[in-house]
């Protein structure tokens, strides 16, 4: 796995890129060598934020997580991704490097008015891809929808999660 470290108002030491590698390779049984990660360090006050975004086989995997330092946001965010992966491990299978899942690995059960103001814009690219696969990436993701070219019926689409838990899709014309 390559690695691309980020500091925000906190200084990269080697030691901590160091247990930081180290760390993220337990994830590496699930990724070849191409895989990229982009790690990204920040503090504010007394909490100490760390956020992984591992780009691979045209899937995205992240965490974010927030804790006393920087190594115990790492610890958490290694567990976040691997229940990801082990949530998911039917559909990831295939994307994910052969062998990945031979360990015996074993699925988690587990009204105000307001001036409208964007504070942060997204450039994303459609990619083609089936509604189940970006279902998939959008829970990987975290998010709450995702935006898609669907391959079946060549529209951009997106699919949301409704309160109930199921899932909506959007087809736009």
């Amino acid at each position: 796995m390559k690695y691309t470290f980020t500091g925000r108002k906190v200084e990269l030491k080697q030691g901590l890129k160091d247990i930081t590698e180290k760390k993220l390779n337990k994830l590496s049984k699930f990724f070849s060598d191409d895989a990229q990660a982009q790690i990204t360090f920040s503090a504010e006050r007394d909490r100490k934020t760390a956020e992984v975004t591992i780009n691979y086989g045209g899937m995205i995997y992240r965490a974010e997580e927030t804790g006393s330092d920087h190594i115990a946001a790492i610890d958490k965010i290694v567990d976040v991704i691997e229940r990801q992966i082990r949530r998911n491990k039917t559909r990831l299978s295939k994307r994910l490097r052969d062998g990945a899942f031979e360990s015996g690995f074993v699925p988690d059960e587990t009204v105000e008015e307001r001036e409208f103001k964007i504070v942060r814009t997204k450039k994303h690219s459609a990619k083609p891809m089936s509604a189940e696969e970006a279902i998939l990436q959008m829970n990987l993701l975290g998010h709450e929808f995702y935006v898609f070219k669907n391959s079946e019926s060549d529209t951009n689409s997106v699919v949301y999660k409704r309160r109930g838990g199921d899932y909506g899709l959007i087809e736009i014309e």
